[in-house]
This record gives structure tokens, sequence and C-alpha cells, in this order.
């Protein structure tokens, strides 16, 4: 009992001296951590204030079409940016800071024909230094662009409103020569919309100028054709305002059973694709259609040709243009055409060969796709009636395992008269 005593007290003491060591360790601890904290917050507050930009830039110039430039600072004490003038044209985002971080100079288009310049100061910890940061913008030069004036504006014999879209950073005015069967819709700062009366015999043409008083030298001219009365369906879909006109910017482009009832009152139809969840793979443009996706062809499909009496031959046109991407890889590029309903098609597949610019610009600015000279094939359906209906086909229904699994075909200016 008396050794089993004596032991019990020395383990008790054993363990009443390692935990007063544990609680000086921890105390020990505490002190040296409050110790180096004080001594970060001392370094960070003591001293000479240190700020730079990466890159050691003093300003920065940019053309008129504006920008976003980036920039990294590198600083131990608060930061502010401040404006030297009023200007809504340039910003910067943050415009301070505590430390290190990151800010972005924000320009907006000049549409002035007069260079801009601002400056910005740099205040850190209070205090502002010697050197500014300026930023620089070109002037404008006076423009007036009209897309139409290149490919021209057809118009369907049946008539119809159409528009023209203009932009300028310049007055402008517009004239009609030789066509009193089109009379003004509407005009905006960016549009002319133009009412044309039904044609009731041959093709016919007239010529809309716009022009600036000012700059005499940025007129432009766009041919405007009306089709005979022999046109059974002529589309261009101008009615579909979707998207982007650069082909390979797919975002806002819409399927057609997302577009609207009064849309699809037009008349075109698109098949559900059955491997493709039942999507109807024909998608909305401004003023064209896609035909596809990636591991998929789409078709679309015209009204019945219901202005036909009897059987009768007929030659349809369309243009058509295949994909690119922004990197420039292109998609395979098969257009199959086909009927529904009596007639039978003198072709049954073309190949697309003209190519849009990809963001490389391999055909130059100046390059329309769309141009007729590239774009416009025809066939002929021999025995159409008023039940006959055209598909256009990109490639086939499902391509996985078929070419590059890619086939997307752009459409527009669909076209059928009587031969």
């Amino acid at each position: 009992m008396y050794k089993a005593k004596i032991y019990g007290m020395k383990v008790n003491r054993f363990c009443k001296l390692v935990s007063v060591g544990l609680l000086c360790w921890c105390c020990l601890f505490i002190a040296s951590a409050l110790l180096s904290s004080c001594e970060d917050d001392n370094d960070r507050n003591s001293g000479t204030a240190s700020f730079g930009i990466e890159g050691a830039p003093t300003g920065l110039a940019v053309e008129a079409s504006g920008k976003t430039q980036s920039y990294i600072v590198r600083s131990n004490r608060p930061w502010k940016i401040v404006a030297q003038a009023e200007g809504s044209w340039v910003k910067v985002f943050p415009d301070e800071g505590d430390a290190d971080g990151i800010f972005r100079i924000i320009v907006s288009e000049n549409a002035t024909f007069e260079t801009r310049m601002m400056n910005f100061s740099i205040v850190v910890d209070g205090e502002e230094q010697p050197v500014l940061f300026r930023v620089d913008q070109a002037a404008n030069v006076p423009y007036i662009s009209v897309d139409a004036s290149t490919s021209g504006v057809s118009i369907p014999a049946a008539g119809s409103t159409f528009s023209v879209a203009v932009k300028a950073n310049v007055d402008w005015k517009y004239s009609v020569n030789g066509a009193d069967w089109l009379t003004e819709a509407a005009v905006t700062g960016s549009a002319i919309s133009l009412l044309a009366a039904p044609n009731m015999g041959d093709a016919r043409t007239a010529t809309l100028t716009i022009s600036s008083d000012a700059y005499p030298e940025l007129t432009q001219t766009v041919a405007l054709t009306q089709s005979s009365a022999e046109a059974i369906l002529e589309e261009d879909f101008n009615w579909l305002t979707y998207g982007n006109t650069v082909q390979y910017e797919t975002t806002g482009e819409t399927r057609y059973d997302l577009w609207t009832d009064e849309e699809k009152a037009h008349g075109w139809y698109s098949t559900p694709v059955v491997a493709a969840d039942n999507q109807q793979l024909c998608y909305a443009r401004p003023g064209f259609v896609k035909l596809g996706k990636t591991s998929y062809g789409g078709d679309l499909i015209s009204p019945k040709l219901s202005g036909l009496q009897g059987t009768h031959d007929v030659t349809v046109t369309f243009k058509a243009t295949a994909y690119i991407s922004k990197g420039g890889a292109k998609d395979d590029n098969v257009l199959n055409v086909s009927v529904i309903g009596p007639g039978t098609v003198s072709a049954q597949q073309f190949i697309i060969d003209n190519f849009p610019n990809s963001s490389n610009n391999e055909n130059g600015t100046d390059y329309n796709v769309w141009a007729p000279s590239i774009a416009q094939r025809q066939f002929v359906i021999t025995g159409a009636t008023s039940e006959t209906q055209i598909k256009f086909l990109a490639g086939a229904y499902e391509l996985t395992g078929v070419g590059q699994g890619k086939n997307r075909i752009f459409l527009d200016d669909i076209k059928v008269m009587l031969k």
C-alpha cells in the first residue's frame, strides 16, 4: 500500500509539471504570434509608401473604336486613381484599393472628329504622386456604311415593306430614283423602311441613294430589284432579327421551335431531329437562317407552292454559305435538296464552297460571302404543283462518324420562278 501511494504521488506530480509546461508554452506561442502581428503591422505602417503599375506605363493610346485595358498594381498603401477633368468617355474601375490589385481603364468609342485626352492623378496614402497617367484617344473619321450597297435588295413581286440598314456618324438623307412603286414607311437614324407595291408585270429596278451634304464623297447607292409577276415564292428572311450577322458568332441565334407564332406563320418549317432530342435545328439570324449544329444536320422546308395552278416546271434559286469557326476551322459543306409532294429535282446535292471570313480575314475585309457570283445556286423542279414543298438539308440528320461530324449551312434569298 505504501509503495503504491508513493507511486501515485509521483504520477500526479509529473502530470502537474507537464500541465504547467504546456501552459507556459501556449502563453509563449500566443505572445510570439501577437508580437509577429504587431511587427507586420508596424512594417506595413512604417517606412516609405510603395506604389507601382506593372510594366511602369505612364499612359494609354486608344483608337477611335475604344478599348478596355487592365493593369496590375503593387502597393503597400491605400491608393486612388482620380480623373483631372469631367468626362464620361473614359472610366477607371475600380478606382481605388488598399494593397496589390487590378484596375481597368475603359474607353468608349469616339464618335466625334476630334482627338480627346484625360489625365489621371495617382494618390497613395493621401499623397498625390508626381507622375500623371494620361489617356489619349484618336478622332473618328466621317463615314456612311450601307451593307446592302454591295448585294442590293431583292423585293418580292407581291410587294412588301423592307428595310435598308444605315450606319453613319454624320447627318444623312436619302432619295429613290425611278420608283413610283416605292413609298416611305419609316426612317430612323439607323434604317430606311420602304413599302413596295405589288408588281403585275416584268421585273423592275430602282436606285436608293444615301448621302451627306457636308461629306458628298461618302455617298452610297443600293440597287433595288422587284421580281416579275412570274415569281411563285420569294423569301429574304428579313423578318428574322436574332443573333449576329458574323456567322461564327452564335450568341443570340434562335432555334425554330423557339420562334414566335408570327414568325412561324410565314410558312417555313424544320423537321424535329430524333437523335437530337427532337430539336428543330434551323436557327434564325438577322435576315438569314443556319441549318444544323455540331453532330447533327438540320433542314428547312418551304411553304407549299400554292401560287401554282396545274403542273409546271419551276426554277429555284437560293444563296448559301458554309460554316467556318472563329479560328478558321471549316465544317463539311454538303447541302442536299429534295421535294415533298409532286416534282423531281434536277440536282440533289450542292457543295457549298464559299466560306465566310474567320477572325483571320482570309479573304480580305471587302469580301462579301453573300455576293450572288459565289453564293447563288439554282436547280429545276419538273412537275411541281400547288402541293409541292422544297426541302434543304445540311448534310444528314445524324453526323456522328460522318466526315468531321459538323456540316452547318447558311441560307438566304430563296426564290421560285416559273420556268
